[in-house]
């Protein structure tokens, strides 16, 4: 990869524009490939995540990532936590709007008052959460 002359060590990721709007992203260190589809209501075809997804879905990977570096600290496993992420994309200009994040705990967690709101503290506050712009709602539901 020679534009401006950046050294592969240095890149995070690589992508190709395959035409018909999409990408092939190659992450630098492992290697693993997301491809990515503009959505239906944008003239893509919607069948890969489009590059509004990938910032939903990285939201909640944060969040339960940064979560689970904190739980496994305390002693606690977090394995089996579900997430459901929504995006709600606002028009003029198209941008995402609302996020809806959904986090569902394993019913066999029994966490205190204390640690329940150490994790969440930690969860709405990840660093990709920092990252989004502050006319972006974001809802977040904890359910233990």
């Amino acid at each position: 990869f020679t534009v401006y002359k950046i050294k592969k060590t240095d890149m995070t990721a690589s992508i190709i524009y395959n035409g018909e709007l999409r990408c092939d992203c190659t992450h630098i260190q492992s290697g693993t490939v997301i491809e990515t589809d503009a959505p239906t209501d944008n003239r893509g075809k919607g069948e890969r995540f489009s590059p509004t997804d990938t910032v939903c879905v990285g939201l909640g990977t944060c969040m339960i990532t940064t979560m689970g570096i904190r739980a496994n600290d305390m002693q606690i496993d977090l394995s089996g936590t579900e997430l459901a992420v929504t995006k709600h994309m606002f028009s003029e200009p198209r941008r995402i709007g609302k996020i809806e994040v959904l986090v569902q705990f394993p019913q066999h967690l029994n966490l205190s008052e204390k640690d329940r709101f150490i994790l969440q503290k930690i969860g709405d506050n990840c660093p990709v959460m920092k990252s989004l712009h502050p006319d972006i709602q974001v809802e977040i539901e904890y359910r233990w």
